[in-house]
């Protein structure tokens, strides 16, 4: 059944307002691999805690709104909460996965774009962790197809670093949607195949990102940055 969606167009445009208050410059390339109709799983990396505003960007010129499973902690917020309701996101709740799985599944079939996750939390050396296995089942049971989505530059903007600010200007803000990844084969194949497209997608960014990130807090340590080395369980 069709959402009514009376609360997420508001919300872009004020979003929108306020990426031109910031002076952000958002590089959104590949937008046309997410389908115009049908129910498709859009799987990001994640870098910062706003991570689902941009990454629900790549599907825009498809003129598509991805529903964003979130942590449950999002929703009980008081100023959050009733937005991300309005929004129709997925309240996740760890202990209890498999109601926010059959919530997705059935946005899935019913012709939505949801929203994941893979790596389930931020990265904090800001190159991909391993992935969970949620968004390729997801994918293969209801069927859809699965886009990876490569984030650039979000984690300057807020993340777990003390450094990272919305109150920075001009940040440049790099938004790649990649062709969608077969979704035959074992859960694992799957998910390693989606792991290594949506990292091709964050190495095509960060290669292509205008400000130089040499002993830079928001850049990973194997790009000359100082961001933490050591890969984290967090």
């Amino acid at each position: 059944m069709p959402r009514r969606d009376l609360v997420y167009p508001p919300v872009i445009g004020a979003a929108r307002v306020a990426f031109f208050t910031m002076g952000l410059k958002l590089d959104v390339r590949g937008g046309e691999h997410v389908p115009t109709t049908g129910g498709a799983v859009l799987a990001s990396n994640h870098v910062s805690h706003v991570d689902f505003i941009f990454a629900g960007l790549g599907a825009r010129p498809s003129r598509r709104l991805v529903r964003f499973m979130a942590k449950e902690s999002i929703f009980a917020n008081r100023l959050a909460g009733p937005l991300m309701r309005g929004m129709h996101h997925i309240s996740v709740d760890r202990s209890a996965g498999a109601e926010s799985f059959a919530t997705a599944l059935s946005m899935l079939r019913d012709g939505e774009v949801v929203g994941v996750f893979p790596e389930a939390t931020i990265s904090r050396t800001f190159q991909p962790k391993e992935f969970k296995s949620g968004a390729a089942r997801l994918a293969q049971e209801a069927g859809v197809p699965l886009v990876p989505v490569g984030l650039w530059g979000t984690q300057r903007l807020m993340t777990y670093d003390s450094h990272s600010s919305l109150k920075q200007r001009g940040v440049p803000i790099s938004i790649y949607v990649g062709p969608s990844v077969d979704a035959s084969g074992t859960v694992d194949d799957v998910t390693a195949r989606l792991r290594a497209a949506v990292i091709e997608q964050v190495q095509a960014a960060q290669v292509s990102y205008p400000d130089d990130g040499t002993g830079a807090w928001w850049q990973p340590a194997d790009l000359g940055g100082a961001a933490p080395a050591r890969p984290d369980s967090a």
